[in-house]
């Protein structure tokens, strides 16, 4: 395939189009798009990535336009995943592609709409939204002729597969993607790069919801350590733009720390290709020792301070009753489905037909359904 427009100076451990496994189905191309710019163009162009506008992170969609949908939360994963791999010489289509993708099968409501339909998928193959995202742009998406999914290359489908909890998938979903091994730089970075993102960003979010403060962040070692450092340079700063400043300087400097622990790993195992990195099968990406420690006691605060937040718990409970409820009465009153939906109930099963419905739809248009269907 025609590579014209590919970087031509990336590392010899970086993913190129030209190498790609290929697609599960033949096309004709139009043009000569590098093959994981087309993939990030596919992902762009879905119904499931504009329906991420929509999807909660923490606060649910109609709590105010300034907080963080899954939607701004992907793109901020792509420019931190951008910036890793361009200080690499890593492949930045890949990763953009993969960025954008990782969180396409997640559930309205966050991780509350994901544990739910998990506990009521129980003995029918459970609920997870990195598998859930893999069967968005292997299967659910319908854009083009003579196959579903949206035929991506089989790098980005194993960094999909492989997100987060790579050991985990079904056997006869991984079975084609080296189970077992470690998937691409490219891949790896996004877990680091998602993490980067919603530590720092949900700050931002807890901050202008009042449900954390600045003084409590102080007592917190890595926001401490940067918030004293943007003091030392803009002392008369004031304190809208030192908070700002200050989650500026946390990720630069988690994205500094990331980089020279990736370089350093690669230099110690003597990685210089693609088949070095199968073959020491050990992950390359991940912070140091001393981030880590600093990020553990950061998450430990954020959870128990705004995920665990009184109010928060309060729509959380009313998520799990929402999705419950249209969950049991989908099953009871399956004509209520659209018809595309009811014809997969034989190949798919009524139950995963009725979790991959509720499971694509966004925060507005649950509650919506919820109003439609129990209040007089």
């Amino acid at each position: 395939m025609p590579v014209s427009t590919e970087r031509t100076d990336l590392a010899s451990y970086a993913c190129i189009s030209a190498n790609s496994r290929g697609r599960k189905h033949a096309e004709e191309f139009r043009d000569d798009r590098p093959a994981f710019e087309r993939d990030r163009d596919r992902i762009i162009h879905c119904a499931a990535f504009r329906r991420l506008e929509y999807k909660t992170q923490v606060f649910v969609n109609h709590e105010g336009d300034y907080y963080r949908t899954r939607l701004t939360h992907s793109l901020e994963v792509a420019q931190i995943g951008r910036a890793i791999a361009r200080r690499l010489r890593l492949n930045e289509e890949l990763t953009e592609a993969l960025a954008l993708a990782h969180d396409l099968g997640h559930t309205p409501f966050g991780h509350t709409g994901e544990d739910v339909l998990n506990r009521l998928m129980a003995g029918h193959g459970g609920f997870e939204h990195n598998l859930q995202s893999f069967r968005t742009v292997d299967e659910l998406e319908e854009r083009y002729p003579g196959f579903d999914g949206l035929n991506l290359t089989w790098e980005l489908r194993e960094g999909i597969i492989k997100h987060s909890t790579p050991f985990d998938a079904p056997t006869e979903l991984i079975a084609e993607f080296m189970p077992g091994v470690v998937p691409s730089l490219e891949a790896q970075i996004i877990n680091y790069a998602d993490e980067i993102a919603y530590n720092n960003h949900d700050i931002d979010d807890g901050l202008k919801s009042g449900y954390i403060t600045l003084e409590m962040l102080e007592q917190i070692d890595i926001w401490r350590q940067a918030s004293d450092g943007i003091r030392r340079k803009y002392p008369a700063i004031d304190t809208r733009r030192r908070m700002y400043q200050t989650i500026s300087a946390l990720i630069g400097l988690q994205i500094n720390d990331i980089c020279t622990t990736i370089a350093a790993n690669l230099d110690q195992s003597a990685i210089t290709s693609q088949a070095d990195l199968r073959r020491v099968n050990r992950p390359m990406v991940h912070f140091s020792e001393s981030i880590t420690a600093q990020n553990r006691e950061l998450k430990r605060f954020l959870f128990e301070h705004l995920y665990r937040h009184y109010k928060v718990e309060k729509m959380r409970v009313k998520a799990e009753i929402f999705i419950t409820r249209l969950f049991e009465t989908y099953l009871l009153f399956p004509n209520l489905l659209p018809p595309k939906y009811l014809a997969r109930f034989d190949r798919l099963g009524r139950e995963r037909v009725v979790c991959d419905y509720i499971a694509g739809m966004t925060d507005r248009f649950a509650l919506d359904e919820y109003k439609r269907l129990f209040e007089p």
